[in-house]
């Protein structure tokens, strides 16, 4: 079962065979390729929605030359862009494009869409893995490819590019922080966080420069004070604080880099400089720099443009399809689509195999539901004597239906379900690879062949698995996943719910349904059922009114449900109950879809998927759902995870978006959590289940991702030059009036090694990423989240607290580092916060090992902390937090030094005023006694 272990060397070598056949296959399903220096299959994908504009085209090239030949000198000669696709919208008239094979809006690494945020035109990457690992996508917004005006606060296109580029690639995080603009460094000295810290500037107040002491009132920023950077420097780092200054040409590395600042890439990266982090990627792993040019070559760029929506399902027929109801949970979920999931517009033709092939329907283009209707009736609904399947000459029958448009499958969709393929893939992969087609597989059971899935990922196709549980509705689910892929969500049917139950003889299944005011269009009620007949079902809206029996569409012949909303559903809950009626359990499923009501309001959305899809025990797989409104963050969402295996029951787990864990940004609307629960080798089905309650806020407002800095001004010649104010979009309401509920599955993934029999604890507890330091007066307070005793779920059995005044020591040799007594500190439940104060006045006296030829430096230390389960498993070391050390209780703030010299200046003029003043009040004194005295001499001498 599973693609076994020879499954990522067969990938390989197929790879390998078509860079022989035909090099452009290489680059599929939008993966970025790094190859003699450059970047290739870089692909940028405007928005269907943003409307035509031939300026965004030759802005966006401009853009990427530009980063190209930035990014090579900051990467000391090493990388740059060779070739870039540019997606266009299928809703901007034809200029002769190419037209697009696998690549689509959903897969691009750049996409070019409206944001309407709160943060303007920010360009962002949405990050939502830890240090060292690659992010989602880079945004910007049209506006910010189209106007000059904002290049004066964000520097550049081409340098913004390069800024989000490293956020993307090499996962590095931002070294500015508008939360913590200035710190305390380890002199006590009032500083502004940046990086390098050598780079100058000055605070402004609202009336212009003024000292910074008129700017911080207890270590507060006063309102209406900034700092003001001059824009002449010296400093050339770093590109990941101010791109914008043109000095600035590097990365900060080990020398430059300022580990005091309080930002991002600080706290994630343990105080590790960025071209540390980014040195140490696959990228420059033994890559040498160019030499003999100056300047790599332009990139080339592409320009594709999808076609029509094409799609074709290639569905088993063979005798496997009798077990476990494959062949009528196929023909439920199958009609569903073609009723209710697959957008209008949509071409779609309908093939069956057992060992050879059959085409059931040609192409038929969707209008209506009269061609919804007929696609149908194509379905198959019965199976052939014959056991054996080849999914190949189904493929190849699907190719011939879709090539019969267009007299090409490019830019098609093949949705191929199979019970069991026994014939090797290996047959059509060249074929299925050089069609421009991608194929989504779906794999019902275990006796499914690897390669199948294999082919989806080459093909940037989606994977799904479907246990043989009558109990399970994730084929249902799995159809509902697959959408056209042109990130237009108005367009897309989103599922609502998705339950199935074991329903008792004589009982009731009773649920809720929340539908927020953002979807209510083409609303579908399913219902799908085990025995002959069906339950009794009972459907109320959110203002009472009752859907019967005889309100559905009922077909006993696949055991299905379904009602139609007409119009625009009301938002609310809708109330249903099942009412078993039979003498027997019957298992019963439930299943709500809708589109957006509102062509101009986003609807609520759910993105499932997991970090990658195979790992061998007993490595965790990392489960993420990013839950978001158009690209707002939505928080305080409850959001779980339902698991299941090939055997054995499913698994629930709860997601969370705490920052701690598995999670790597607290509030980003990206909710994660490990799994580790292996009952079996093999496939392992996901779907995430979202509701949010109408009375909690969703602060949809936050930021969700790393931001080009946009500088407010300058210094330039002595003179304030400020930049235009940054435009803010408006802000969503944080209360809604209603709730919401979305399901999305997040695909299948494989896990093999694992024991047959019961093992020993093997999950340590997870690394602790969010480890803070701070002195109050002389003491150090730690905090941090506490981690599990199996990842993050649990309760760990001890910490291990260790400090240094080596950075370099505490990184490579923990164990050695000095020992902090923690005997009065007991972790508590995982997700707890902990805190923790000590004093580390004992690190002046106790002899510490130091790396050779390292200077100590006393007037700071570094921190970090290790949980341990009770089998004695250690988590991985957090985070290093820094301090400042030995700083006099009650002291006060230290000025910096130009402002030291100011004050040393005016002080020594004033001792100097004082000592004449004193002169010359000791000469008037003695010259008035003088005369007094003369006067006396002469009354004497009369």
């Amino acid at each position: 079962t599973g693609m076994g272990k020879e499954g990522p060397v067969c990938i390989l070598k197929f790879v390998a065979l078509l860079l022989t056949l035909s090099p452009e296959l290489l680059f599929l399903g939008a993966e970025v390729q790094l190859q003699d220096n450059g970047y290739d299959g870089l692909l940028v994908a405007i928005n269907p929605r943003v409307p035509e504009n031939q300026d965004l085209i030759p802005s966006i090239k401009e853009m990427i030359t530009e980063a190209s030949f930035y990014l090579f000198n900051a990467t000391k000669r090493r990388v740059f862009f060779r070739n870039i696709q540019i997606l266009i919208p299928a809703t901007w008239k034809a200029q002769n494009y190419s037209k697009a094979k696998q690549e689509s809006y959903e897969k691009a690494n750049v996409i070019v869409t409206e944001w309407n945020g709160v943060h303007g035109d920010d360009p962002y990457t949405l990050q939502h893995r830890e240090c060292g690992k690659e992010g989602k996508y880079i945004h910007f917004t049209p506006n910010f490819l189209l106007s000059d005006d904002l290049t004066a606060g964000y520097g550049s296109r081409g340098r913004a590019f390069v800024h989000e580029w490293a956020h993307l690639r090499w996962g590095v995080f931002d070294e500015y922080n508008y939360d913590k603009p200035f710190y305390m460094n380890g002199q006590n000295q009032i500083q502004v966080t940046r990086c390098s810290s050598n780079i100058t500037g000055v605070f402004m107040c609202e009336k212009g420069p003024c000292p910074q002491e008129n700017c911080i009132i207890s270590k507060l920023l006063k309102e209406g004070c900034i700092f003001i950077y001059n824009s002449t420097q010296k400093a050339t780092g770093s590109i990941m604080f101010m791109q914008s200054l043109s000095s600035v040409v590097e990365f900060c590395n080990a020398s430059t880099h300022n580990q005091e600042a309080p930002n991002l890439q600080n706290r994630m990266c343990s105080l590790r400089s960025t071209w540390d982090v980014i040195r140490d990627s696959p990228d420059f792993n033994h890559r040498l720099p160019i030499k003999g040019v100056e300047l790599p070559p332009p990139p080339i760029f592409s320009l594709i443009q999808p076609g029509d929506k094409v799609v074709c399902l290639v569905l088993d027929v063979s005798s496997q399809m009798t077990q476990a109801d494959r062949l009528l949970r196929l023909q439920q979920a199958a009609e569903f689509y073609l009723m209710d999931i697959v957008e209008l517009h949509t071409f779609v033709g309908i093939v069956s195999f057992n060992s050879k092939g059959e085409i059931r329907a040609q192409l038929h283009q969707i209008n209506n539901n009269e061609d919804r209707k007929l696609l149908a009736s194509y379905l198959p609904t019965a199976v052939s004597d014959e056991a054996q399947a080849s999914a190949c000459s189904g493929l190849k029958k699907g190719f011939e239906v879709v090539e019969k448009l267009n007299g090409k499958a490019h830019g098609s969709v093949m949705i191929v379900v199979s019970g069991g393929a026994n014939e090797p893939i290996n047959d059509c992969l060249l074929t299925a690879l050089s069609s421009g087609s991608t194929i989504h597989s779906i794999a019902l059971g275990s006796s499914v062949d690897g390669k199948l899935e294999e082919l989806s990922q080459l093909t940037g196709g989606l994977k799904f698995f479907i246990p043989d549980n009558s109990n399970s509705n994730s084929i249902i689910d799995a159809f509902s996943r697959i959408s056209a892929g042109d990130g237009d969500i108005f367009q897309q049917s989103l599922q609502l719910e998705s339950t199935s139950e074991t329903v008792g003889p004589r009982h009731q299944l009773n649920c809720t349904v929340a539908l927020d005011d953002s979807v209510g269009n083409a609303t579908v009620f399913l219902v799908t059922w085990q025995n002959s007949s069906p339950p009794e079902i009972a459907l109320f809206d959110p203002s009472g009114r009752k859907y019967n029996m005889s309100d559905f569409s009922i077909n006993l012949a696949v055991q299905m449900a379904s009602l139609r909303i007409p119009g625009t559903a009301k938002p609310g809950n809708w109330i249903y109950t099942l009412n078993n009626t039979h003498h027997a359990p019957q298992a019963v499923k439930v299943t709500m879809a809708s589109r957006a009501s509102n062509p101009t309001v986003p609807p609520a959305t759910v993105d499932a998927f997991v970090e990658r899809d195979s790992t061998y025990f007993p490595h965790p797989v990392t489960i993420y759902a990013i839950v978001r409104k158009g690209l707002y963050p939505i928080l305080n969402a409850t959001v779980m995870a339902t698991v299941e295996p090939e055997a054995g029951d499913s698994v629930i787990l709860k997601l969370l978006d705490n920052g701690a864990g598995a999670d790597v940004i607290k509030n980003d609307g990206v909710y994660s959590r490990y799994f580790f629960s292996f009952a079996v080798n093999g496939r392992y089905s996901l779907t995430v289940h979202v509701r949010h309650s109408p009375s909690i806020s969703t602060l949809a407002h936050s930021v969700p991702g790393s931001h080009a800095i946009y500088v407010p001004g300058y210094i330039a010649n002595d003179n304030v030059q400020m930049n235009a104010p940054k435009k803010s979009g408006h802000r969503l309401e944080e209360k809604q009036q209603w709730g919401f509920s979305r399901v999305c599955s997040g695909g299948s993934f494989t896990v093999l090694g694992v024991p047959a029999s019961p093992h020993h604890d093997m999950f340590p507890p997870c690394k602790i990423s969010d480890l803070e330091a701070v002195r109050v007066e002389e003491e150090v307070v730690l905090s941090w989240t506490a981690p599990g005793a199996d990842f993050d779920q649990g309760q760990a059995t001890s910490y291990e607290i260790r400090m240094s005044r080596s950075l370099q020591h505490i990184q490579n040799d923990f164990s050695s580092a000095i020992l902090v007594n923690t005997s009065e500190l007991s972790p508590q439940q995982a997700g707890t916060r902990e805190k923790f104060t000590f004093s580390p006045k004992l690190i002046a006296s106790r002899p510490e090992h130091q790396p050779d030829g390292e200077m100590q430096e006393n007037h700071r230390i570094y921190v970090a902390i290790t949980a341990m389960d009770e089998n004695s498993l250690k988590s991985a070391v957090s985070n290093i937090a820094l301090v400042s050390l030995f700083i006099p209780p009650n002291s006060a703030p230290t000025p910096s030094r130009d402002h030291l010299i100011l004050k040393g200046v005016l002080t020594a003029l004033s001792l100097i005023g004082i000592v004449c003043l004193i002169i010359v009040a000791i000469h008037c004194t003695l010259d008035r006694k003088k005369r007094m005295l003369k006067k006396e001499n002469g009354r004497k001498l009369l």
